[in-house]
């Protein structure tokens, strides 16, 4: 297959994921009320003119034209206008509950079927459904990941060997240039060459193999690779120098200043092959905690990261790799991973399903920021229905009845036009200045 094909077939694969993530958010909502006997109309997926819809029952499901979030539209989210004593009708989705401010009809028969005379505690077991799904689906995606396909795991391979020695924080010489051999390249190794053993010792796994050769500066130490059919035996005398100290994420550790902590060591100057290595049922729960915990503090600090991205859209200035993008940007980085087709096919289905798992993390702490229109601020909106009851009960006064959550129309207003205006920044930021992964 070729590369545009490879593209577009996994921009496909990530829309078709994004889609299926979305409506099974909306269905997260959609059962509990109706569980709950909650009158729901409309079960949509996608905004604008609606493309098909069919009325099963009480409730028409159907697609609209732009497949950009879903809604499910339920009688009775807000208590009577009121005013006139007219039903005002709202629903899950973002911009549509911005649309549907206008009055429903509520018939004799819904009297006790609207959200809003709901108890406190099923009203957040509905609003919780959507985000609660995608947490479902981002630990299933990462089930498969972990479990079907592996953690890419450095190998005692080699993908790299250096030329020449280089002091850390310098710059390697140009090609040409006369250098100071790499231990690792006077010893004669070479990429795809496997390290056996390493003084004496076999090389089982890259993280024991690195300490052997940290350990071993200065020494002229025996080494056995395996190259194609062949096995090589040679020696290579590891040098002293300094290097990056690591933490327990892999990642070269800081000071306070924000320079990188170093150590002397020994150095062979070689890199390892990555591999896919399938995990334990026990990997799972942790590593989906890293990643809500890393997707957490991206959500929390959205807007001045926006920012970031609006200055490096319209200057010069470089993006940060690790800063939000758009639909846009997501199936960029969808296609660019499936056109690679030096990395195994294996691979490549593995980070699209990393992907899918990372939009459905972010899909959930997003939906739950305690701010109308997101789920988040119904939740809060019951809660404070239900501290304000409590209070009543406990003075003896008037139970004051459901909190109006359309009090907070101009907050609600505020709220989507800031994630309007943040949402065509990241897409503008993602067609002009795309995000360099991989180089």
């Amino acid at each position: 297959m070729s590369g545009p094909l490879l593209f577009l077939g996994g921009v496909l694969f990530v829309a078709i994921g994004i889609a299926v993530s979305i409506a099974l958010h909306e269905v997260g909502h959609l059962v509990p009320a109706k569980l709950f006997k909650v009158r729901v109309t409309r079960y949509m997926i996608g905004f604008g003119p609606t493309v098909f819809s069919r009325k099963k029952g009480e409730t028409e499901y159907g697609v609209k034209a732009l497949p950009l979030g879903g809604y499910v539209q339920m009688i009775g989210m807000y208590p009577p206008n009121p005013e006139d004593g007219t039903m005002r009708a709202s629903s899950t989705g973002m911009f549509q509950n911005l649309a549907q401010q206008a009055s429903e009809e509520v018939g004799p028969e819904d009297g006790n079927r609207v959200f809003y005379k709901l108890p406190v505690w099923k009203k957040i077991v509905v609003m919780l459904g959507g985000p609660a799904m995608n947490i479902v689906l981002g630990i299933l995606f990462t089930a498969i990941l972990l479990m079907g396909f592996g953690s890419a795991q450095p190998t005692t391979t080699l993908s790299s060997v250096s030329a020449c020695q280089v002091v850390q924080g310098e710059k390697e010489p140009a090609p040409g240039e006369k250098c100071t051999p790499a231990p690792a390249a006077a010893a004669g190794l070479k990429p795809g060459d496997r390290i056996v053993s390493f003084d004496g010792k076999p090389a089982t796994d890259w993280n024991s193999l690195t300490e052997q050769i940290r350990q071993s500066a200065g020494r002229k130490v025996p080494v056995v690779i395996q190259r194609g059919d062949q096995t090589i035996d040679t020696t290579v005398t590891p040098v002293l120098t300094a290097r990056p100290v690591t933490g327990t994420d892999g990642q070269p550790k800081k000071d306070a200043s924000g320079k990188v902590v170093t150590q002397d060591v020994g150095f062979i100057g070689v890199g390892p092959r990555q591999a896919l290595v399938p995990q334990g049922p026990e990997t799972v729960l942790p590593a989906v905690g890293t990643q809500i915990t890393q997707v957490s503090h991206v959500v929390l600090d959205l807007p001045a990261r926006v920012i970031g991205v609006a200055k490096a859209a319209f200057s010069s200035e470089p993006r940060d790799p690790n800063g939000p993008i758009s639909v846009v940007g997501v199936g960029r980085v969808a296609g660019e991973v499936s056109a690679m087709e030096e990395i195994p096919l294996e691979a490549r289905i593995a980070s699209l399903i990393g992907i899918l798992a990372g939009l459905n993390f972010a899909l959930a702490i997003f939906n739950l920021i305690p701010l109308p229109p997101l789920d988040g601020g119904h939740v809060a909106g019951a809660l404070y229905e239900a501290v304000r009851r409590g209070i009543a009960r406990i003075f003896r006064r008037p139970d004051p009845g459901p909190f109006d959550l359309a009090k907070l129309l101009p907050v609600t207003y505020t709220v989507a036009g800031l994630l309007l205006v943040m949402s065509v920044v990241l897409i503008y930021a993602d067609i002009v200045k795309p995000v360099k992964l991989f180089g």
